[in-house]
């Protein structure tokens, strides 16, 4: 039996984390595959600054919609999770693109900011505390 009085626990986060990068990994090769005849379908370059920086922001347009409109991806709607603001609405494109920036400052570290869920007694992760939102249950 869940106990929803606790926020989510750091394993049913990654679990949530792993759902939803299965499906933006599907989403960044249909991305790239929409820019293969501008490149005259050659692969692009590892390093190439600006489709780097184009992945970054199709992957930053799928978490921010998802958090913006309902607060629920795949992956959080799949495990009865919602991303919301702390009085409980959804977040707003501010606070998703903080939370994706610091999201990402979080994993190069190697993850130290997700791991934070375990010294903080609300569970919050860098991003959650950044963003001022929460991952909670749904209603």
């Amino acid at each position: 039996m869940i106990d929803k009085s606790t926020p989510p626990s750091f394993f049913r986060r990654l679990a949530i984390v792993l759902y939803d990068g299965l499906l933006l990994l599907a989403l960044l090769f249909f991305a790239t595959a929409i820019l293969l005849p501008f490149n005259r379908g050659e692969s692009f370059e590892p390093n190439t600054f600006l489709f780097t920086l184009y992945l970054l922001v199709v992957s930053f347009l799928f978490y921010g919609w998802f958090w913006t409109h309902g607060g629920q991806t795949l992956g959080l709607k799949t495990w009865k999770c919602r991303v919301k603001q702390k009085n409980g609405i959804n977040l707003t494109w501010k606070q998703a693109l903080t939370r994706y920036l610091i999201a990402l400052v979080s994993w190069a570290c190697i993850g130290v900011g997700f791991i934070w869920i375990f010294f903080n007694k609300k569970r919050c992760a860098w991003h959650d505390l950044a963003s001022k939102s929460q991952v909670d249950w749904e209603s």
